[in-house]
């Protein structure tokens, strides 16, 4: 009797243990498997950002080559999505640019000191007053405080034509500036700062010291001219619709903001490119500024 059930007991410690081995071969090949289709995937978008990269490189050709035309091609691209495609399909891409200088900049909170740029500044400070008071911001000082320390003294800004590797003073880039509301959110206990469209009032990933009034958000015209925001929408269209032409003919004072938008055709945009290959989705994000196409930047849609 006691040498059956060592005998059953010994099968059963066997049956334990092979199971467990088993287990652990069923394990490790799903780890390997998994590292088979990361090595394949990883592939996959190694090819595909090649591609993207010969994708770029014509149409940063073809940008500089629109001369005359520029204007009406950007208009367009503003306007919606664009496909191309190749007659035999091997060429299939979408491309969408929106407006670089189409608000007030960011940066023209730090101009307080310049005499030159005081409509600049109060603009700006207007601006960003209106949004706080509107929105119920807990410590709008603090906030201000956050972005003057990336912004530091405008007279340091370098000229466009320089890397923004190596520029150290001033917000440049929308990701930038969520790092900062970030940080004021995590220290003034304040998640509600996020839930604002601060895109539709400031611009960030510009330097310039003057705006595109046709493409201005509806929000920021109500603000600026004291405009109901409910007819702004009904009646403005961004690209379309002349600025001027429109705050005059509501009764707004254009000129007191006249010296903050350009006369002419704004050639400052980023464009974002979208692509099929291998059943997958792909793109790339570029900014083009007055012939000058640069700050690539590759995605896995």
């Amino acid at each position: 009797m006691d040498k059956t059930i060592r005998c059953r007991t010994r099968k059963g410690f066997a049956l334990i243990i092979t199971l467990s081995v088993l287990s652990v071969m069923i394990a490790l090949v799903g780890i390997l498997l998994g590292y088979l289709e990361k090595a394949r995937t990883d592939a996959a978008q190694t090819r595909a950002m090649i591609q993207a990269n010969l994708y770029y490189v014509d149409m940063r050709d073809t940008l500089k080559k629109l001369g005359k035309n520029k204007k009406e091609v950007m208009d367009l691209l503003y306007a919606y999505p664009i496909p191309l495609n190749s007659p035999d399909g091997e060429f299939s891409v979408t491309i969408k640019c929106d407006p670089l200088a189409n608000g007030i900049n960011i940066n023209w909170l730090g101009f307080e000191n310049n005499q030159t740029m005081q409509i600049h500044y109060e603009t700006a400070q207007h601006v960003f007053d209106t949004i706080v008071q509107t929105y119920g911001i807990k410590d709008a000082a603090r906030l201000q405080e956050l972005l003057l320390e990336e912004i530091g003294e405008q007279k340091k800004w370098v000229q466009k034509e320089q890397s923004r590797l190596l520029q150290k003073n001033g917000i440049i880039s929308r990701e930038q500036f969520e790092r900062i509301l970030t940080r004021y959110q995590f220290e003034a206990d304040d998640a509600e700062a996020n839930d604002i469209a601060w895109e539709k009032f400031f611009v960030f990933d510009t330097q310039s010291k003057q705006a595109d009034g046709n493409y201005l958000s509806a929000e920021l015209i109500a603000l600026l001219f004291g405009f109901d925001i409910v007819q702004v929408q009904k009646d403005w269209i961004a690209g379309e619709t002349n600025l001027q032409t429109f705050v005059q003919n509501n009764g707004g004072e254009y000129a007191k903001y006249e010296k903050l938008f350009y006369k002419g055709f704004v050639d400052e945009a980023r464009c974002e490119v979208q692509f099929p290959y291998e059943n997958k989705k792909f793109g790339f994000t570029f900014v083009q500024n007055h012939g000058e196409i640069k700050y690539f930047e590759f995605h896995n849609k």
